[in-house]
């Protein structure tokens, strides 16, 4: 969380860690002080080696809420510590079904579409 936290300050924004409020559907919210705009960030780390990243349907809805404004941020650890996040941004996680309750995605194939954070 914090990786994310500091690459978001970097970026000029002030991030807020809402991953306590349940059922979000993100970890960070994240406020452009000259926009006004706020970013919802759902935050995965991921062992290094790992193959599959897993997304609950209340994050997939939140993706489809405002797709422009969310982002997953993935976050790689490994025996030095974490890495630089990794950002997926305009990604389509697809639509839930009724009784979907989560859906796991191919790590590597989300790593190749993530970028620095935006």
């Amino acid at each position: 969380m914090r990786a994310v936290e500091a690459a978001e300050e970097r970026l000029g924004r002030i991030p807020k860690d809402v991953s306590a409020e349940r059922g979000m559907g993100y970890d960070i919210e994240s406020k452009d002080p000259e926009m006004g705009s706020l970013y919802f960030i759902e935050v995965k780390g991921k062992w290094e080696g790992k193959d599959d990243l897993t997304l609950t349907k209340n994050e997939i809805l939140c993706s489809r809420n405002e797709p422009e404004k969310f982002r997953l941020a993935i976050v790689i650890v490994g025996e030095d510590g974490p890495q630089s996040p990794r950002c997926v941004a305009g990604y389509d996680f697809g639509e839930p079904v009724f009784a979907q309750t989560a859906t796991t995605f191919s790590l590597p194939k989300l790593l190749d579409f993530a970028g620095e954070p935006v």
